[in-house]
This record gives C-alpha cells, structure tokens and sequence, in this order.
C-alpha cells in the first residue's frame, strides 16, 4: 500500500510540474512569439512598449551612418523613422540599435532588434534564417580600386599576391567565396576597416554593393569604382525575426502605401541625391515593393 500511495505521489508530482511549466510558457507567448530561439513582440506589444527597435549601421553613409551630433542619419534611417511614425505615431519611438554586417541576422535571432534596416541584401540563405519584407532598393555589386592600379577585370585578382578586401557576412564575400574560391579574401567586421586597409595598401581592391562603393570613392580622391557592376542584380528589403509573420505583413502593407505617395523617392532625395545626382534615382529605388 504504502509503495502505491509513493507512485501517486510521484506521478501527481510530475504532472504539477507539467502543469507549472506549461503555464509559464503560456504566460510568456501573451506577449510575443517565439521563434524557435527567443521571443518577439507582437505589434500589441511594441505599442505598449512605445518603442520599436531597428537595426541599422553607423559607419556606412550614406545608407546608415552616426552623424558628429551623435544622430543616426542616412537612407534607412530615414525610411525607418517613417515606420516608427506609422506604427507608433512618432518617429523618435524608434531606437535604433548600431549593427555590424555580420551580426544582423544574429540580432534578429536572438531578439536584440525587431527590426534589421541596414542595406540588407536578399539571399536564399538568409531567407533560411530570417524574413525578407518587400525591397525598397536594387543594386549590383561592383569593385573599387586605386587610380594608380585599377582593377578592370576579376581576373586580375586571381594573380599571386593580390588580395580582395570584403566586410564579414556581406553578399561580396558569399559570393567570391563560392564563385572565386581561388581568389584570396581580406576580410573586416566593420565598413570603416574595409575603406582604411584599401588606403593603406593591404589589399588590392574592395567588392562591396556598387551604391556604397560609388559613394565612398566620389568623397575620396584617388579611387575609383574600376568594374561598376557585376554578379547580377539583387535588392534590399527590411528584415525580421523568422515567424514574424505579424509584423511581416505590416511592414509589406507599410511599403505598399508608401509607394503611393512615392516616400522612397523622397528618401533618396533627401540623403541620396548629393551622392549620386538626380538621374540615378530610378535605378535604385524601388517603390511600393515592385521591381520595375
């Protein structure tokens, strides 16, 4: 009898803690959902939050930049503040959290931002991690090289001692690494050190998206972006945690009605057109999510 009364108790026991962590975990999902990693808000959530943050880069203008105010500037930012104005109802709820290349998808996954908006590229192997909103910009990639030796042709990387210079978790670097694995890669976490070890003669050239390419090397004399384009043609978009599917559909509907007013316009008159000019405007921007 007694060893009977000992096994009810101990099943009563297992099924109270059963019990106990099925409520916390129920407990946890009445504010977010989980993405098989950490828990995201749901739009509920930010709005009780006041605040949603968005993942963008400091060190690359004219994209995403911190100004000498301390201000975080540049075409994303711009876009970014708007949907925090949209969904919030001002544009300073969005904070903004200082990203790298690398670390952006890891941000997402483990729940340091809501969104990521830093000039991120869309690929088949991020669409395995994260989700892509509708694009917002298209752009190729492209090649700069000092004035003195330029580099015309890929080829010419393959030579015995050249190295090509790439920022970490960029698509430059995937792509040369699967396509060119003979060539030898320099590689940086940060867009400053990539731009510095081309000016010191570490390497012979940088791949990186041509829009930030152009920009940098119209600001510093002596470089020029030697192959403009190459490897096709890809789009940023606005990324979120994968399973996100709430505020997925809200940024896609966000893009769509700004299309209408043509707002990606207006944002790449208001930080990109000193960089690029007027007439470049079409061939980047993408307006209300659709590809020309």
């Amino acid at each position: 009898m007694k060893k009977n009364i000992k096994v009810l108790t101990g099943v009563l026991a297992a099924v109270m803690l059963l019990l106990g962590l099925t409520a916390c975990g129920n407990s946890g999902n009445s504010e977010g959902t989980t993405n098989g990693s950490a828990k995201f808000a749901s739009i509920e959530q930010l709005k009780k939050n006041d605040k949603i943050r968005i993942g963008v880069f400091a060190d690359k203008p004219p994209f995403g930049y911190v100004d000498s105010q301390g201000k975080n500037q540049g075409f994303d930012v711009y876009i970014a503040k708007r949907f925090a104005k949209d969904l919030l109802g001002d544009e300073s709820k969005a904070e903004f959290v200082l990203v790298d290349a690398a670390s952006r998808v890891a941000y997402l996954e483990s729940n340091k931002v809501d969104i990521i908006m830093a000039n991120f590229t869309v690929t088949d192997e991020r669409k395995q991690k994260v989700d892509f909103a509708s694009p917002y910009m298209k752009l190729s990639f492209g090649i700069v090289s000092p004035d003195s030796t330029p580099i015309t042709s890929i080829d010419q990387l393959k030579a015995k001692g050249q190295k090509l210079i790439v920022a970490k978790g960029t698509t430059a670097e995937t792509y040369f690494t699967k396509n060119y694995p003979d060539i030898e890669l320099l590689k940086f976490d940060q867009y400053t050190e990539i731009f510095a070890a081309l000016k010191d003669g570490r390497g012979a050239a940088i791949a990186n998206d041509n829009t930030e390419l152009i920009a940098w090397a119209k600001s510093n004399p002596g470089f020029t972006v030697s192959i403009p384009a190459f490897g096709g043609q890809d789009t940023i978009a606005p990324a979120v945690a994968k399973g996100n599917t709430e505020l997925l559909n809200w940024i896609n509907k966000e893009i769509e009605t700004l299309g209408k007013e043509k707002f990606i316009h207006q944002a790449y008159k208001d930080t990109l057109k000193d960089v690029y000019g007027e007439g470049y405007s079409d061939q980047l921007v993408v307006e209300g999510g659709k590809i020309q």
